[in-house]
């Protein structure tokens, strides 16, 4: 059965022992075997003069991405049943009516732009926005 050294270090844990580790010194790419803690498989790799370390999670990048979640109502996606002709069902999604809307802020003198669900503009359209954004707990100054 042959496996990769990295594959196994990521599945077991490997104890690296001076002891029991056999290298050969003619070579400069030396073969060197690592005991395994679970089942003591004897495992051959080759040692790197530097370890490879992975990159932080903090320095990834990351694209933040939008969520089809409307933030005033808090509206999501609704699952369901595509029934076909011989009532064969299949699983979906019902997406939320979302749309990007530049609305008047009164309290600020100017337009804020938003994504949100219809049902969001008819409650802002009633209310108004300043009470659907406290109650929804949106800071519309940050926008």
């Amino acid at each position: 059965m042959a496996m990769a050294g990295c594959a196994l270090a990521s599945t077991f844990p490997l104890k690296l022992n001076p002891l029991k580790t056999k290298t050969s010194s003619s070579n400069r790419n030396e073969l060197a075997f690592v005991t395994s803690h679970l089942s003591g498989i004897k495992i051959s790799y080759l040692p790197s003069p530097t370890p490879l370390l992975a990159p932080s999670p903090k320095f990834l990048p990351f694209q933040p991405l939008a969520r089809r979640v409307c933030p005033l109502t808090g509206k999501k996606a609704n699952k369901a049943n595509k029934v076909s002709f011989s009532n064969h069902k299949t699983k979906k999604l019902q997406f939320v009516n979302l749309q990007y809307k530049r609305i008047w802020w009164e309290a600020g003198k100017r337009y804020v732009k938003l994504r949100l669900s219809t049902k969001a503009l008819k409650t802002i359209e009633k209310n108004g926005l300043d009470a659907v954004a406290k109650k929804a707990g949106i800071d519309l100054r940050k926008k």
